[in-house]
């Protein structure tokens, strides 16, 4: 079962808005005196009303040399935002609380020389911008299925079994026992590291189209017979994954007759799985049964140390 996918977003929302407060007859303003200010309009951003305040002599002595300008939450309740007070050209996170409506809280804004030398101030005329952004709850979207492209199975091994059946482009013969194979020395060689030797290494023949294969036999017609011949091929021929794979299906066909043949088998060709595997099933089986049969005959006469290792391991397990 393929596994699922699921997706969801979150995005912020926002409200934003500008207001400009123009402050004509700049230097009449001057003198005031300090902490005395003048005020903008009342303006709305977000659901919330705002001002902007002006001191032009400093919003206290510290602050004396600076004008300030500050905007100030006339609307009750909390909110999360920022502003950019210009002319200081910079950007002052808001903090509602219970001690403060204003930002900023510092008194300094900007120093008055700066100020009088900058292009907010013209003709006795200065320009204030404020750019307010109020965040608000973020929006949520549903869990939804998120897109995907089923990928269909892997057909390679429909197409290499085309390529063998067809034997176009075949380029090697293999002869096993006067029985002859056509296939890819390409394909050889990726698959085994033996071929791979033979037919590309140092010392491989230049042009070589016959490859003979000696001490080894043809799969026979019965499926068990072809399984232990794959067997052996393939540990010759250092094809790991399809030795593990006729170890696994030997395992699978274990019986009372065979057990005895196959763990000869699998120690003659280091199967260390399919050994386990037979031994645990002899320890399982009836031993009169198995011991009857030819292959222990046969183990005994040829392989008598595979019997010590099993009945070894089975004394232990028991």
């Amino acid at each position: 079962m393929a596994a699922s996918r699921t997706a969801s977003m979150c995005a912020p929302e926002k409200a934003q808005g500008t207001h400009t407060f123009d402050v004509f007859g700049y230097s009449l303003h001057r003198g005031m005196g300090i902490g005395r200010r003048v005020s903008s309009g009342v303006f709305s951003v977000g659901g919330h009303d705002w001002t902007i305040h002006f001191y032009p002599d400093g919003y206290s002595e510290r602050c004396k040399d600076c004008i300030s300008v500050h905007l100030e939450l006339l609307s009750k309740g909390a909110v999360r935002a920022s502003c950019d007070l210009r002319p200081a050209a910079e950007h002052r996170v808001f903090n509602q609380n219970d001690s403060s409506w204003m930002a900023p809280q510092e008194g300094d804004f900007k120093r008055r020389s700066e100020l009088e030398a900058s292009p907010y101030l013209r003709d006795d005329h200065l320009r204030i911008e404020c750019v307010i952004t109020v965040l608000k709850e973020p929006r949520l979207s549903e869990t939804k299925s998120a897109p995907r492209i089923e990928l269909p199975p892997s057909d390679i091994t429909e197409h290499l079994g085309k390529l063998l059946e067809s034997e176009k482009g075949a380029d090697v013969t293999l002869s096993v026992e006067g029985e002859t194979f056509t296939a890819h020395k390409a394909i050889l060689a990726i698959r085994s590291p033996v071929f791979k030797a033979e037919i590309y290494g140092p010392m491989s023949e230049t042009g070589m189209q016959l490859i003979c294969i000696k001490d080894m036999q043809p799969a026979g017609n019965e499926h068990g017979e072809m399984i232990r011949h794959l067997l052996v091929a393939a540990d010759r021929y250092a094809v790991d994954r399809l030795k593990l794979i006729c170890q696994s299906i030997l395992c699978e066909g274990l019986n009372v007759q065979n057990v005895a043949t196959t763990l000869a088998l699998a120690d003659q060709h280091h199967c260390d799985l399919l050994k386990d595997a037979c031994i645990e099933f002899i320890s399982s089986a009836t031993m009169d049964d198995i011991v009857a049969t030819q292959g222990v005959t046969d183990l005994k006469r040829d392989c008598p140390a595979v019997l010590v290792d099993a009945f070894i391991k089975m004394s232990v397990s028991c």
